[in-house]
């Protein structure tokens, strides 16, 4: 059973097909600003309009501000494969493409999801 986020609770996914995808990406860091203005109006898109995206995380390694890892969850391969496709996805490539110094994309297996519904602050 996988679990994915709705309406400010947390929900039982029923369906195996849950899609789970780690990025490790170096950005160059002259660009590391840049960087950050487009994938987060990237992953805000993608968050909104989206309802195959369940979530995005990005974080970046403690000292090494220019070294990222992205957990993305989609609801179906359908879901990633649509996301993969989008106009704002398509987008954030064709910018980011020249201020990434290297990508390395790992397919996962979900195992347990579990999640709490962030509270707005």
């Amino acid at each position: 059973m996988a679990y994915s986020l709705g309406a400010g609770k947390v929900q039982a996914q029923e369906a195996p097909t849950t899609v789970v995808r780690i990025a490790e990406l170096v950005i160059d860091p002259a660009q590391l600003e840049a960087y950050k203005v487009a994938v987060r109006e990237e992953m805000a898109e993608s968050i909104r309009v989206e309802p195959g995206v369940l979530a995005i995380y990005s974080v970046a390694e403690k000292g090494k501000p220019n070294s990222l890892r992205f957990f993305e969850i989609y609801a179906s391969e359908e879901a990633y494969r649509a996301h993969i496709e989008s106009p704002h996805f398509k987008k954030y490539v064709a910018i980011t493409q020249p201020m990434i110094v290297s990508r390395k994309l790992i397919e996962t297996q979900p195992v347990q999801l579990s999640a709490k519904a962030l509270q707005p602050d």
